[in-house]
């Protein structure tokens, strides 16, 4: 009887040079995504909290806020590797639902929608990279990789 070996995720502290390295080059471009995005939140408060209102976005000034929040301390945790899973997890969702408000193609004018369906495609990759790093964790070039050496 033959047997079947299925790939697993690897046991924490058993990952080689290379994927952790790979590991912190993708955490470093998607904390590059959203540690500015958050940043320029705050300098322009009220201009984002027009464009949220403008999208229908409830209650826009708690939401631009809370998107503060979640890119900025996420986006950092995301960076340093420090509760990772949780981090990435907490942006992926933040990355979703801001898709359907922000960059619902479906529901605007035609000489939009080819951008903004881009632009939601994209959106939709990247939450799929932050459920890779919620599923597998930071590698060993972390502060939770460090606590695992």
């Amino acid at each position: 009887m033959a047997t079947t070996t299925y790939a697993t995720a690897p046991v924490a502290g058993t990952t080689n040079a290379l994927q952790d390295t790979l590991a912190l080059v993708g955490r470093i471009l998607l904390a590059w995504m959203f540690v500015p995005a958050g940043w320029s939140k705050i300098g322009g408060f009220s201009g984002t909290v027009g464009y949220a209102t403008s999208a229908g976005l409830p209650l826009p000034e708690v939401g631009i806020a809370a998107a503060i929040v979640i890119e900025l301390i996420g986006g950092l945790m995301l960076l340093v590797g420090f509760k990772t899973r949780w981090a990435a997890l907490a942006l992926a969702v933040f990355t979703a639902v801001a898709s359907f408000f922000f960059h619902n193609y479906w529901g605007m004018p035609e000489a939009q929608q080819a951008m903004q369906k881009l632009m939601f495609g994209k959106n939709l990759a990247i939450v799929g990279g932050l459920l890779a790093f919620a599923a597998f964790g930071p590698g060993r070039f972390s502060l939770e990789g460090r606590k695992a050496a």
